[in-house]
């Protein structure tokens, strides 16, 4: 319901990326929490508001360990725009591992995120990034995907940066993704394996297809962390066509300053228009009744007939002939869903024939707003009649998320919603 847009200016890095999407609301005590229920070991988000070049956005660091950015090594993580180690995934022999480098392979990852009570899409989609990043990374060293093995700080800061995102993204509604040009900077850059040009190899095999842009900087701007983010979300989330309205936007800062131009990340917040007019448009009523079918037959067809198109569905307790109680099921869906509809009637339920008239629906256009509650960003669908906004709603699953996230009932996060709604 919410498509955004990542204009690259500075670059692309995973905490750039996450920086920008708390700045456009994303909760980071919620994130941090899930992050640290993963086990994979104490990690901490530092984010800072700051203003750069005439943009106020924000800044963030990762901490493993629970220890402040300030302590940490030069070498630490990804930070974006630098020409310290890159280092961020290698394949490595037992020689590797016996001289006490701790690491974690890719296979290591996807285990502990599939057994994680982590929500379904957010997961799902960083299984897709870690995928996507450790099988370029084994193109580039010819090993296979599950045994890139990530230096242990550097795995805690992808499972930050990525898991870390794709939970911002969940919150945030994001059911669309673009992706601007990819400036590529040129140069070195000191890796485990010696040196190697920029952009760093595995970046170069990520961005295969996509749009990019020379750009006069001798850092890496894109992070291979960063490229896999958007790469896999631009595949997994494409942007529907149409006109929009932008709601919001967010920024999120690198570490270091490029000569050339701010090292700035935007993401902008946009939703779809409404298509669906108010004035009146013909649909279909299709109707039968049942009395040789079980609540549990009646529960899956339901679910398959609003999965194929229907517009709505619903059930009421009938008296039929014999005395029988039976169920009158009644459909409504579009006229050109009308042969889909009398499919999956007469193949998923025991009637012998189906009623059907055309009607009259008259719709209010709509539109999404975000509101900011204690709990987290909650989407509201707003009803327009007129050009005036009559009714508002806050969407159930967005609240059923921030419960989860927080640990109280969903109405609490209903009622904030309507609260914070103008």
């Amino acid at each position: 319901m919410s498509v955004l847009r990542f204009d690259l200016t500075g670059g692309a890095s995973g905490d750039m990326i996450l920086g920008a999407l708390l700045d456009l609301g994303a909760d980071r005590a919620a994130i941090e929490s899930q992050l640290l229920a993963l086990g994979a070991g104490a990690i901490r988000l530092d984010a800072a508001r700051e203003c750069h070049h005439g943009l106020t956005g924000t800044r963030l660091a990762v901490a493993p360990g629970g220890a402040s950015p300030q302590d940490l090594p030069a070498g630490h993580g990804h930070s974006h725009g630098h020409d310290h180690p890159h280092g961020h995934a290698h394949a490595h022999g037992p020689a590797a591992h016996a001289a006490g480098h701790a690491h974690r392979s890719h296979s290591d990852i996807r285990a502990m995120l599939e057994a994680s009570a982590l929500p379904a899409p957010a997961r799902d989609l960083a299984l897709r990034v870690f995928r996507r990043l450790a099988e370029a990374e084994g193109r580039i060293h010819g090993v296979a995907a599950d045994t890139v093995t990530f230096h242990e700080v550097g795995a805690l800061d992808s499972i930050a940066d990525i898991v870390g995102s794709c939970l911002a993204l969940g919150q945030l509604g994001a059911t669309g993704i673009e992706v601007g040009p990819f400036p590529l900077g040129r140069g070195e850059v000191r890796c485990a394996h010696g040196v190697y040009p920029l952009p760093a190899p595995a970046v170069v095999d990520l961005l295969r297809g996509m749009p990019s842009v020379e750009v006069d900087e001798t850092l890496e701007t894109v992070t291979p962390t960063g490229a896999a983010l958007l790469v896999e979300w631009a595949a997994s989330l494409p942007a529907p066509k149409g006109p929009r309205r932008i709601v919001a936007a967010g920024y999120g800062f690198g570490h270091h300053e490029l000569k050339g131009r701010p090292n700035v990340l935007r993401v902008v917040r946009m939703e779809p228009e409404s298509a669906e007019p108010s004035a009146p448009g013909e649909c279909v009523v299709l109707e039968t009744q049942v009395d040789d079918s079980t609540a549990e037959w009646l529960g899956v067809l339901v679910q398959k007939l609003m999965t194929d198109g229907a517009l709505d569905v619903y059930t009421t307790p009938v008296q039929m002939k014999k005395q029988r109680p039976g169920t009158l099921i009644t459909v409504l869906c579009e006229t050109d869903h009308r042969e889909a509809m009398l499919d999956v009637l007469f193949r998923n339920c025991t009637t012998f024939g189906v009623r059907e008239q055309t009607v009259r629906r008259t719709v209010l256009d709509r539109r999404w707003e975000t509101v900011a509650t204690e709990f987290g960003p909650v989407r509201v669908k707003v009803g327009l009649w007129k050009g005036e906004s009559v009714t508002r709603a806050p969407e159930m699953d967005d609240c059923i998320a921030r419960a989860a996230e927080h640990g109280v009932p969903p109405r609490r996060v209903y009622e904030a919603a309507q609260r914070a709604a103008p």
